[in-house]
């Protein structure tokens, strides 16, 4: 069905441009812009709510806060994409539901996604009303690449026709490669998530050295500790620039790690039939993302730069399961191959 196969990807590309617009929002610091929810100041609108948004600018000194009148448009037009974005999802999970007969497809991962999109706003929700809490932050982040990445798959099997992989390559050890790629890269998108929501990004301001240290000074004892406050420990004190750095440190080891993962995974995607179109979009991908990385660094995190790079992260993300699908799919054909060439040496008489 072409119409339901439209929907997946305008829902697929809405969910990369939201993510998107999350950092953005983030990184303006317009995460607490209407500091309840669902609403701004329990009103629909930022208009509507005019009256106790000047009250908290006032409250608080300035514009210069958390609150304001800009910020709070920010917000609330996150969240009314956010809520376009669930209601779409919801009318996936249902056509998948009512044509799965001539779909010829398990309905159980549209509907999978209904439930995490609403888990997704629980954490949006979290995320306001318990202060920017790193780990509920971050845990919103990965929710997000999550649904993209489950929207990314449904997407791809609408559409048989891009398996063009020989089925006489043995693929089975290739799907394992990829797999650990996709895994070692959403560790590192969650270790960015931590750099990010515990403003960790521009402790270190120069390259390929930290404070003019190949291993400065760190403290991981609080650097990692989920359940606390933003910029707090666990015990209620302030975070100190060494245990900043730790989490900035360890980002740039994992990021270190991952270009050494998927640029094996290049390399093998690049000796085998079929795969090398896979193989340069990947190594452009990663080759971008790192040079936004360095650059964020160098440049002291400008906002567009710093945007980007959320965006080429998920882009990773949906490019490691393009070829994760890929090549199970030409594992699968290997094993329907092998099969048939079974069948076909031992004749039955």
């Amino acid at each position: 069905m072409k119409s339901y196969s439209r929907l997946i990807g305008f829902t697929t590309i809405l969910t990369l441009l939201l993510i998107m617009l999350g950092a953005f929002v983030r990184l303006t610091d317009a995460g607490l812009g209407c500091p309840d929810w669902p609403g701004c100041y329990g009103k629909l609108t930022p208009f509507h709510a005019a009256t106790e948004i000047d009250a908290a600018v006032e409250q608080q000194g300035g514009a210069h806060g958390s609150v304001s009148h800009p910020k709070a448009w920010k917000e609330m037009i996150h969240r009314y994409i956010a809520t376009f974005l669930g209601l779409l999802i919801i009318a996936i999970a249902v056509m998948a539901y009512k044509y799965k007969n001539q779909l010829r497809q398990s309905p159980w991962l549209p509907i999978l996604l209904v439930g995490l999109v609403c888990l997704q706003g629980a954490f949006g929700a979290w995320t306001v009303t318990l202060l920017l809490k790193p780990a509920i932050v971050t845990g919103h982040l990965l929710g997000g690449m999550l649904i993209l990445g489950m929207l990314t798959w449904l997407w791809l099997r609408q559409s048989p026709a891009i398996r063009t992989v020989s089925p006489s390559v043995k693929n089975k050890n290739l799907l394992y490669f990829a797999r650990v790629g996709l895994i070692v890269l959403v560790i590192q998108i969650a270790l960015g998530g931590w750099v990010s929501t515990n403003y960790a990004a521009v402790v270190c301001t120069d390259f390929p050295m930290c404070q003019g240290q190949f291993w400065p000074d760190m403290h991981f004892e609080h650097a990692f500790h989920l359940i606390r406050e933003l910029g707090e420990t666990p015990e209620g004190d302030l975070l100190t620039i060494q245990n900043l750095t730790a989490i900035h440190v360890t980002h740039r080891i994992g990021a270190l790690l991952l270009a050494v993962i998927l640029g094996g995974l290049i390399a093998v995607l690049w000796a085998r039939p079929g795969f090398q179109v896979l193989a340069y979009s990947l190594a452009f991908l990663l080759l971008l993302q790192l040079a936004m990385g360095i650059g964020n660094v160098v440049f002291q995190l400008p906002l567009w730069l710093a945007v980007a790079h959320n965006g080429g992260a998920a882009l990773l993300v949906m490019m490691l399961v393009v070829i994760n699908y890929q090549v199970a799919q030409a594992s699968r054909d290997d094993r329907t191959f092998s099969g048939q060439v079974s069948l076909n040496s031992h004749p039955i008489y």
